[in-house]
């Protein structure tokens, strides 16, 4: 039990001490978690609308396609992104693999379903309700899409935290496709991992308070942005 209390009071040090390595590698973690769930909103949220208020043919097999992507264990999409990234894969004469752009296309790959799955059940529960208020009174297309992302904004919300969330724990993906190369791809859940596997518990427990207080962090956003209603609808 000794050794636990030294680790914390150790990793608290760590963290107020300035350490370089551990900054750089929150850093990184950061940009690449945040690039990818950005682009994976981009796509998302509008793909996610228009496909849950849209009536097309199939339209139960692509949710039921999409909520199962939704649930693709990261270290497949890791393999996968990894494949096409290598040498002898389809994209190796770009040379991204293990590289900052490789975790982040991983990333991406992995949150985008997230985004669009969250929207696509929430527009399709609720969005065609609203766009027909919107109509009834007198709104055109550009007013009801406004009023249409107000309505749905605790959804959006909700699907960015999601994403953000999952992207910034993840491990097997970009440990697949970045190498965990110390001072060029290692990132906070990676380096959690390495700590831990060498006894360095001290280190990774100063990590692993970043990572909770930056969950903390992005949680009380949501909340005061939705006034609670991320959790309620």
């Amino acid at each position: 039990m000794d050794y636990i209390v030294e680790g914390i009071r150790e990793a608290i040090w760590l963290i107020f001490s300035g350490d370089t390595e551990i900054f750089g590698i929150i850093v990184l973690s950061l940009f690449v978690s945040i690039t990818a769930t950005t682009l994976a909103v981009l796509i998302g949220v509008p793909l996610g609308f228009y496909t849950g208020i849209k009536q097309f043919p199939l339209k139960k097999l692509y949710g039921s396609v999409l909520y199962t992507a939704m649930g693709i264990p990261p270290v497949v999409i890791g393999l996968v992104v990894a494949i096409l990234l290598s040498r002898r894969g389809p994209l190796g004469q770009y040379e991204l693999l293990f590289t900052p752009q490789a975790m982040i296309i991983a990333q991406f790959c992995l949150v985008l379903p997230i985004v669009t799955g969250i929207l696509f059940g929430t527009a399709k529960d609720k969005g065609r309700e609203v766009l027909e208020l919107a109509f009834t009174l007198g709104a055109n297309r550009h007013e009801s899409l406004k009023l249409l992302i107000k309505e749905l904004n605790a959804a959006v919300l909700l699907a960015i935290m999601t994403a953000f969330g999952r992207a910034i724990s993840e491990v097997g993906a970009v440990m697949l496709v970045g190498g965990n190369i110390r001072g060029s791809t290692r990132m906070m859940t990676t380096y959690i991992a390495l700590n831990n596997s060498m006894g360095a518990y001290e280190r990774s427990i100063a990590m692993a308070i970043v990572l909770l207080l930056i969950s903390l962090i992005i949680n009380a956003i949501t909340q005061h942005m939705t006034g609670g209603k991320a959790y309620v609808d």
